[in-house]
């Protein structure tokens, strides 16, 4: 399986027959000075988007915008409530000049590259391969003799957490919502359709949300299915199609993140998310991606330490409205517990630069945002997956994301998960974007039985339930005890605990 530097996929495509294509305000730092407004200038630059992070309140923030426009940028929106503002300017020296204004707290450029910058981000294309028609016959008949949706004995991950034994206890209240802050979720899929809240769903990309029908859905469907994928694993209906989701009972709601084209996850619009979840009453809100452009952002670089700031503000804020945020650990084979790594990938949107970083400092946003459910990638052998970011006291659960190193024994012998796709198909994918999607649809489960069960309360449950299988014997890599360790903290997601009262 190839290497790729994000968590948004790790594809290995398997199409099914004619009806089954498968494709694979924590960071207070104060402005430089106090001086009361910023000095115009003349706009030469390049185009870029900013944000500008404020106490929070409408007088600072009207104060903040003037001081703004008078620096050379035109406000995008702000989001009174946190404090965070989004900008675009033109003028080189628009951070700096912001910075130096009373009541700014951190200001900086989300992006390396211009706006509108041509280019794309390796994703990853499906790779097609054939499935012997045997092999989908065995499935289906395995499906019927056990009650099973029709391509569930093909999803080892299911029965691995226990998933098809809960939903026969509670499948999930529909008063539960998990937001799917990704790439778009192409919410007419017949697996998708019954579970899909279009009042919860927006297109947040530049940082405004857009609620008119449809600009949730991918941009590209045949290049943006990531979302797609990972809401059916959160909430495939049990409707005697397809696959079977962790949580089949719960709604969920698409909440598109992704820029068309580059597919950049750009601050602006993680903050407009994660607003947006917390003021539509989302309970539980996935994230399988990090920020662009940097893998990590480190609190000694003005405009990282911005982003980390306006993103960190927004996802508090989140949990504050009572929503549990999941992300992904992310693809890397990266120990986040070490003193040092060496980042080759940052920035992605221009040229990437190699750098040493210590992850302690400099974070992975929103996976190392304080309160965040952090998840690592599992195999069907109970494995930390190869490619999985790992780190003690960083991981918080595991649950399964895939490995074709790991083949279960199942019809389809694949080792990766099958999920849902854009225009009514099916996927094998594989990543920690694959595990996390288990972990929200458990902490769904949880908050369906728990319903005045805060955030902090349903992390503790989702690793107070959790199974861990300890160290593997020889895995150097694997460090702490039987109960928390470096490759799934504090275990395994267990669906049956979790709606076991």
């Amino acid at each position: 399986m190839a290497h790729l530097r994000s968590r948004r996929v790790r594809a290995l495509a398997v199409p099914l027959g004619l009806a089954l294509t498968a494709s694979l305000g924590f960071l207070p730092n104060a402005a430089t000075a106090a001086t009361p407004e910023a000095t115009a200038v003349t706009a030469d630059g390049p185009l870029l988007s900013y944000v500008v992070n404020t106490t929070p309140g409408h007088a600072t923030v009207g104060k903040v915008k003037k001081a703004i426009a008078r620096a050379g940028g035109k406000v995008i929106t702000a989001h009174e409530q946190i404090g965070v503002i989004v900008v675009h300017s033109a003028n080189p020296g628009f951070a700096a000049a912001v910075r130096t204004v009373h009541g700014v707290q951190s200001a900086g450029a989300t992006r390396t590259a211009p706006m509108k910058a041509t280019g794309t981000t390796d994703i990853g294309k499906p790779q097609k391969v054939e499935l012997p028609k045997a092999q989908l016959k065995a499935a289906g008949a395995a499906a019927a003799a056990n009650g099973k949706e029709p391509l569930e004995p093909l999803q080892w991950d299911i029965a691995a957490i226990k998933a098809d034994k809960a939903a026969k206890v509670n499948p999930g209240s529909r008063n539960v919502t998990v937001a799917v802050i990704d790439t778009g979720v192409d919410d007419t899929h017949p697996d998708l359709r019954p579970n899909f809240s279009a009042k919860q769903s927006a297109n947040c990309v530049g940082g405004v949300a857009d609620t008119s029908k449809g600009a949730w859905r991918p941009y590209d469907p045949e290049t943006d299915y990531h979302g797609t994928h990972v809401a059916g694993t959160i909430a495939a209906a049990r409707n005697g199609v397809g696959v079977a989701g962790v949580a089949p009972g719960v709604k969920f709601s698409a909440i598109k993140v992704s820029e068309p084209k580059t597919r950049m996850f750009y601050a602006e619009s993680v903050v407009c998310a994660f607003v947006f979840a917390a003021d539509h009453g989302v309970q539980v809100t996935n994230n399988s991606y990090y920020v662009d452009p940097w893998m990590f952002n480190c609190k000694d670089d003005a405009d990282q330490a911005a982003i980390l700031d306006a993103v960190g503000r927004a996802a508090k804020y989140a949990q504050r409205k009572g929503a549990v945020n999941v992300a992904a650990a992310g693809n890397s084979n990266l120990d986040l517990g070490a003193d040092k790594v060496v980042d080759t990938g940052s920035p992605n949107d221009s040229t990437p630069v190699t750098r040493s970083v210590s992850p302690k400092t400099c974070w992975d946003v929103p996976t190392q945002v304080p309160g965040t459910v952090t998840v690592a990638a599992t195999g069907s052998h109970q494995l930390k997956s190869g490619y999985s970011n790992y780190g003690l006291g960083q991981i918080d659960v595991a649950a399964p994301g895939g490995d074709s190193a790991q083949v279960p024994e199942l019809p389809a012998k694949n080792g990766n998960i099958l999920s849902t796709m854009p225009g009514g198909d099916w996927a094998y994918l594989a990543g920690t974007s694959m595990a996390s999607p288990h972990v929200a649809g458990v902490a769904a489960l949880l908050k369906s039985v728990h319903p005045k069960a805060s955030p902090q309360e349903i992390q503790w449950l989702l690793k107070q339930q959790a199974d861990n299988p300890g160290c593997p014997t020889g895995a150097a890599s694997c460090t702490g005890t039987k109960h928390v360790n470096s490759h799934f903290g504090y275990g395994i997601v267990n669906a049956l605990n979790a709606v076991r009262k």
